[in-house]
């Protein structure tokens, strides 16, 4: 999720505003406040900011007095607004200001393999701690995955492939999979390298957690031990991807729907999503 601030705001330091897009540091501060502002323009009644790049209202003349306050028309319907927040890099500052808000944090792709989610996991659950908030192990938190439904886990892997390799084409690059090393990215966009490169294949994804792929029955199995270590989990995200054509991604969300939902449905306050 990324937030914007449009008209009227006022930068204290107009000729430094820029800057932030080639400092990470400086970047990092611009989005927080950006989230700061955000946040008090959906949740409160009216709100002011003054802050390191923005002051709202602007310390100008408005219409013959000095406005002192905002309001945001329309406001959201339901409040406290919910957010979440894909969590990629899971550093403790990034876990720290979104618990500090009160955002929730979705976990998946390429972040769910090879045991990174379970440590992701844990130090969100150490960011909360920090704030005295205790929460269950996956509280507050959504475990996002790919998913390819067939007769068997090998029948799945095999159809699945081609859509596996395609998505990594595109998300490999963007440093999204965590499985690839910095030369096989490079490896990948050369097709006489690309299949000597020991790319990552979805036998391995599976492997690790990042993709599910099998019968329905095996895909329950799987979701039923994630309640059992994950206590507090009450959310999934499943998703195809890239490239699965339409009649297929149809019928695949069909039988998550019909033969994997319903086994959740009487364990859940909410079942799990399916976007």
């Amino acid at each position: 999720m990324t937030f914007g601030v449009g008209r009227g705001y006022h930068t204290r330091e107009v000729e430094t505003f820029g800057a932030p897009l080639l400092d990470q540091a400086a970047n990092r501060e611009l989005f927080e406040e950006q989230v700061d502002i955000i946040f008090k323009a959906f949740n409160e009644e009216s709100f002011s900011h003054q802050g390191k790049y923005y002051t709202l209202p602007p310390s100008v003349p408005y219409r013959g007095y000095d406005l002192k306050q905002l309001t945001l028309v329309p406001r959201p319907l339901r409040r406290p607004v919910d957010c979440w927040q894909p969590i990629q890099g899971g550093t403790q500052r990034a876990m720290d200001f979104m618990a500090s808000h009160g955002i929730q944090g979705v976990v998946g792709g390429g972040s769910a393999e090879g045991g990174a989610m379970h440590k992701v996991v844990h130090a969100w659950r150490d960011a909360h701690a920090r704030l005295g908030q205790h929460l269950e192990l996956g509280e507050r938190l959504c475990f996002g995955f790919h998913f390819y439904i067939a007769d068997s886990r090998e029948q799945g892997a095999r159809e699945a492939a081609k859509y596996y390799e395609e998505n990594m084409k595109m998300f490999g690059p963007l440093r999204l999979v965590r499985a690839l090393t910095d030369q096989q990215i490079e490896d990948m966009a050369d097709p006489r390298k690309a299949p000597h490169a020991g790319l990552p294949t979805i036998e391995e994804a599976i492997d690790k957690g990042g993709v599910l792929c099998g019968s329905p029955a095996e895909i329950v199995e799987h979701l039923k031990k994630l309640e059992v270590a994950y206590p507090g989990l009450e959310r999934i995200s499943v998703s195809l991807s890239v490239g699965v054509p339409q009649a297929v991604a149809l019928e695949q969300l069909e039988r998550f729907a019909t033969e994997v939902m319903p086994a959740f449905k009487t364990a859940a306050a909410e079942p799990a999503v399916v976007d």
